[in-house]
């Protein structure tokens, strides 16, 4: 377990000037090519998450090949967000690439662990998580049962996140402005989410801060020290 203050998750976006009135309109549809792709993608990332829980149980190492194709997910799927309905911070179009992509505005780094607790991985994934589980739906919604008289009923919640992105839009819409209050806050709603997916995912035994770290840069400190042997040399973190 990382001991340093520091997040070995650092999430970094740059809020790119002159963003379009209009082109959040249809990036939905823009965006359909990433979203088939993705799909494929978050499967065998499940898959690889199973494989990675008796390579940890096993050996309390998450093989690195394996560790690099989930955080190159985490990546794409992160800059698609950003470009889509979870910031709509930049135009630019998404790379199609599990790979850093150090230019695009949205970057995604986590430390990896020379060694993981055997014990952790039991209960980190969801007993640990549940507290963060229950907070993150506010931010990016779910769906929630009602039980009543005649059974359970399903309602899709919309989470803040889609509130704020479609007051966002609207902003957009007639002044041509991206207010930079609510960006910094969307991204410290979405830092968190990630901190709280990579260590879901077995990738860190560090437990997510309960902090809403706002801003475009990362304002955690990497991480120093760490008995597991993870280099704070591995975490670069994106300039604004």
């Amino acid at each position: 377990m990382v001991l340093a203050t520091g997040s070995p998750v650092r999430l970094d976006a740059r809020l790119d000037r002159g963003i379009s009135r209009w082109l959040w309109l249809v990036k939905w549809l823009l965006l359909i090519p990433h979203l088939v792709v993705l799909a494929f993608l978050w499967i065998g990332f499940v898959v690889v998450t199973v494989i990675a829980f008796f390579a940890v149980l096993f050996t309390a190492r998450y093989p690195r090949g394996l560790f690099e194709l989930n955080l190159g997910v985490l990546r794409w799927s992160w800059r698609v967000h950003f470009y889509g309905y979870s910031a709509l911070g930049t135009d630019r179009y998404p790379p199609f690439t599990l790979g850093e992509a150090p230019d695009y505005p949205a970057t995604l780094h986590v430390v990896y662990p020379q060694r993981l607790s055997r014990g952790l991985v039991l209960v980190k994934w969801w007993l640990l998580a549940i507290p963060h589980y229950v907070i993150i739906t506010f931010f990016i919604g779910g769906t929630v049962y009602v039980t009543g008289r005649y059974g359970a009923v399903a309602y899709e919640m919309a989470g803040l996140i889609t509130w704020l992105m479609l007051f966002v839009g609207i902003t957009l819409l007639f002044t041509a402005r991206y207010p930079r209050g609510i960006f910094d806050f969307v991204l410290g709603m979405n830092r968190w989410v990630l901190r709280v997916a990579a260590y879901a995912a077995l990738m860190t035994d560090s437990y997510p801060p309960f902090r809403l770290d706002q801003g475009g840069p990362d304002p955690a400190p990497p991480p120093t020290s760490s008995h597991s042997g993870s280099s704070p040399a591995t975490v670069a973190a994106a300039s604004d």
